[in-house]
């Protein structure tokens, strides 16, 4: 893929962003550390997400590393800075927790590109999006049992979700490591892919879930994750009703309708919630 004009200048120790099209890459560039994550690479995520949620012509966010891998974590030696919240003084998340939530929460649909080392917070980084991609040489752990700290809840919550509470066990009481095929088995990733093609494959990913209507990928994730972190059946319906209404309002059903009835390809035009 070519390096798109809207490019920030390449530098370790930072988030990039470059864009293709409608699919928007988030780039952990930190590669002489394995892409380990510093306080102030942690602290980027949030102002990045909110440039990418306003732009229209962003449809789908890819995050990556830079070279070959995704991310070895939290920067060790700023570990218990990064973990502190000045707001509490405790030391269960912090920037770490605010960059998850931001990345979990955003709108758009989002996949991790994972090759290489996926290990710790960069494991936090990758559970937070929408569908994890992995290459045949990839390798994740979550590790805090090896250096004594307690994972941030927020990492413990997805993780659970993601792969259930004997595996979650499993994998933060050993901090072992396991390949992407024991990564997929385990509900760690949704695909192995080859590590020749990598990127051109997850491009070609998400140039096809950008075709798709944004209204139902939107909705659906929106709804999904709802359910997923167990709120109340009222506040769910309530959701869904707004989402029904969203629907009515968009010309994304008679769009898809009309080209699934004329055998051509649907240009869908709903881009985000009128509310």
């Amino acid at each position: 893929m070519s390096t798109s004009a809207t490019s920030t200048p390449a530098r370790a120790g930072l988030l990039r962003v470059e864009q293709h099209g409608p699919v928007a890459t988030l780039v952990m560039d930190n590669p002489t550390m394995r892409n380990a994550l510093t306080q102030a690479m942690w602290q980027q995520f949030a102002a990045v997400l909110d440039k990418l949620d306003s732009d229209d012509s962003v449809k789908v966010v890819v995050v990556r590393g830079e070279g070959a891998h995704f991310s070895a974590g939290a920067d060790i030696a700023t570990v218990e800075r990064i973990l502190h919240d000045p707001a509490t003084g405790q030391h269960d998340g912090g920037d770490i927790t605010v960059a998850e939530t931001a990345l979990a929460t955003f709108r758009k649909p989002t996949i991790a590109a994972i090759d290489g080392y996926c290990v710790g917070g960069g494991w936090q980084i990758a559970g937070a999006c929408d569908i994890r991609l992995a290459s045949e040489n990839a390798v994740f752990g979550i590790t805090p049992a090896k250096i004594g700290i307690v994972y941030p809840l927020s990492g413990i919550r997805r993780l659970v979700q993601l792969a259930g509470p004997a595996t979650a066990k499993y994998l933060l009481f050993t901090g072992d490591f396991v390949n992407a095929q024991e990564a997929v088995q385990l509900g760690l990733a949704a695909k192995i892919m080859e590590a020749s093609s990598l990127w051109e494959d997850v491009h070609a990913f998400a140039l096809n879930l950008a075709g798709r209507s944004q209204f139902s990928v939107q909705s659906q994730k929106d709804l999904v994750n709802a359910i997923s972190e167990g709120i109340p059946e009222d506040a769910l319906a309530n959701l869904n009703v707004f989402w029904q209404q969203e629907m009515a309002a968009s010309d994304d059903p008679r769009i898809g309708v009309a080209a699934f009835l004329a055998k051509e390809t649907p240009q869908f035009t709903w881009l985000r919630p009128s509310t």
